[in-house]
């Protein structure tokens, strides 16, 4: 698993980079945000160095920030390869809140869930599937 910062923002003009710069100001490097929006919030999904300590800096900042565990697998980056995965999921019952997926190379794209339960992992890895870890997705 890996430790995903999570931060509620209100959606208004200037909390994306408010949040961004007080990041910053932890002195801490940002590997990856994904950004999803309803029409009065948005919700930021950052890989960052030390996520617990900026989750408690954002806190005290101002921000509704914590920290969630997910899962990251690799998949082939092919036509099929996140269906496999999927597919393999609803099989074992595996419910899966949110995810999100980005490419890692030419030949794999790694796939980002959040999906409760223990052994989840163990449970991919057993199936055939690669587990990305942190350092994977901070060196792209």
């Amino acid at each position: 698993m890996i430790s995903q910062l999570t931060v509620f923002l209100q959606n208004e003009k200037g909390k994306l980079s408010s949040l961004t710069r007080t990041i910053a100001e932890h002195g801490t490097n940002m590997h990856a945000m994904f950004l999803a929006d309803t029409k009065d919030f948005g919700i930021a999904r950052i890989f960052c160095d030390e996520p617990e300590a900026v989750a408690a800096f954002l806190n005290d900042s101002g921000f509704r920030a914590s920290v969630t565990q997910v899962n990251a697998v690799y998949v082939p980056n092919e036509p099929g390869g996140l269906a496999r995965l999927l597919e393999f999921c609803d099989e074992a019952g595996l419910n899966i809140e949110y995810g999100y997926c980005f490419k890692a190379g030419d030949a794999e794209a790694i796939d980002v869930f959040k999906i409760e339960g223990d052994g989840i992992d163990a449970a991919l890895e057993e199936a055939g599937f690669k587990i990305a870890r942190p350092e994977d997705i901070y060196a792209l």
